[in-house]
């Protein structure tokens, strides 16, 4: 498993006091305030920085961090991503896991024919997607529910089975 794992990125800066926009990939989305100091890559170069207060603002979460206190200073920030540490987690409950533990696992059907690896997931409202990349750079749609599609996820293996028709 990963050491890191993403929470978000910056997208931009919000209002004139240095306030940053942030897409959080944390549920609910505010949840990512929690996770002060954030661990930040951009770049190439990573640093932490202190969150000092922040709130949901609309589909997205504003913040204000330590040491940035002007509009343009928050702009450069823009495209960084916010990481952290992965023991710093809360546990999981068996059956449950981290979408950044699924990207990158392999996607097999019931019979054992690789559909092939997780790229990435995506919420939808009614249920998370896995998108699904093939060899020839298809990419599947495979919604995750559990015990209808998702049989079986074997983190230790890599592998994820499922009922489900690529043809979808």
């Amino acid at each position: 498993m990963t050491r890191r794992i993403r929470l978000g990125e910056i997208s931009g800066a919000f209002g004139v006091k240095g306030w940053v926009r942030v897409y959080s990939h944390t549920r609910p989305r505010e949840n990512i305030l929690e996770y002060s100091p954030w661990e930040l890559a951009h770049k190439e170069k990573r640093w932490s920085l202190k969150v000092l207060e922040g709130r949901r603002q609309g589909p997205s979460v504003v913040a204000s961090l330590e040491g940035i206190d002007t509009r343009e200073a928050a702009e450069i920030l823009r495209g960084a991503k916010i990481e952290i540490d992965r023991t710093r987690l809360p546990p999981l409950e068996p059956g449950e896991f981290y979408w950044a533990d699924l990207v990158g696992m392999d996607v097999l059907d019931l019979a054992g024919r690789r559909f092939g690896q997780v790229v990435d997931m995506m919420e939808t409202g009614a249920n998370d997607v896995m998108i699904v990349r093939g060899e020839e750079g298809r990419e599947i749609l495979v919604p995750w529910l559990r015990d209808r599609v998702i049989r079986e996820v074997n983190l230790a293996a890599g592998e994820i089975r499922v009922d489900w028709d690529p043809g979808y």
